[in-house]
């Protein structure tokens, strides 16, 4: 912001200006964060100056979704945003965008990074930069409880889960040589598996660890798990360096701190940051 200076008042200006830059460190006095990341705002080309602008649905629950109460904004990515935001004196704002959408707002400049569970894969990482992964979800066996017919997925063979037709588990499960009931989503597979109509459902473990999260123990159980693992992370331009070895570093601290796991405890049941 430019001040007009007058000879008179340019000792008064002076002192005004050092005080304005003792007071905005990025973090209140005596909270003992570290500043550094603030302090080099403009090396993140942020859209808003001291503002994490980061994009979400709004509309993805656990991870982003307004709590029914008090209608605010809420969820796994928004804490994890949020305390990124801390760790890095930033002010956050969210705006809320529709999946569609989201990667065109990113390249037009409209927020500075997107935390919606956003997967890494070979695809994106040509296109764009991203943070650490701050959820890893392998894929996941759904049998009732106590079915020990089913401990892998090579028996899945004969066997009929219930999948999305349009999911990757609908491969999976063919591929595994299972007989596969089309269903919508989650919610009707799980009803199918729960009146015994299908033996099983492959979904990601987060999907799972939410429905129970959500519905307690409802005689489900994970039969096995995929080698391989869904990694989420913040997304941004290519041009965001500088921001994405400053988020990397603020997950690193949060991590160490407990902090994630204590999220993941709060909305799934378990650590699901590693």
């Amino acid at each position: 912001m430019s001040r007009a200076r007058t000879l008179l008042g340019l000792a008064a200006a002076s002192v005004a200006v050092v005080a304005l830059a003792a007071c905005s460190s990025g973090a209140p006095a005596g909270s003992g964060e570290t500043t550094d990341a603030a302090a080099g705002d403009s090396e993140f080309g942020l859209v808003s100056a001291g503002t994490l602008t980061v994009a979400t649905e709004g509309t993805y629950r656990p991870f982003s979704y307004h709590d029914d109460g008090s209608g605010d904004l809420v969820g796994y990515d928004v804490e994890v945003a949020d305390a990124v935001a801390a760790k890095l004196g930033l002010e956050i704002e969210f705006q809320e965008t529709q999946w569609d959408a989201i990667f065109a707002g990113l390249d037009a400049g409209r927020f500075d990074v997107i935390g919606n569970q956003v997967s890494i894969n070979p695809e994106r990482e040509e296109q764009y930069l991203f943070s650490e992964p701050y959820t890893v979800s392998p894929g996941v066996i759904v049998v009732k409880e106590g079915d020990s017919s089913i401990t892998s997925f090579d028996d899945l063979a004969g066997k009929t889960t219930a999948q999305s037709l349009t999911s990757n588990w609908y491969a999976l499960a063919q591929e595994s040589g299972a007989k596969v009931e089309a269903v919508e989503g989650w919610a009707q597979a799980v009803a199918l598996l729960e009146q015994g109509r299908v033996d099983a459902t492959i979904n990601d473990e987060l999907t799972y660890l939410d429905y129970v999260n959500t519905n307690g123990q409802s005689g489900l159980e994970v039969a096995a798990e995929t080698e391989d693992s869904s990694l989420s992370a913040f997304a941004f331009t290519k041009d965001k360096q500088a921001l994405v070895d400053a988020i990397d570093e603020a997950l690193a601290e949060l991590r160490e701190e407990g902090v994630l796991a204590e999220l993941g405890e709060k909305y799934f049941g378990a650590d699901v940051s590693e």
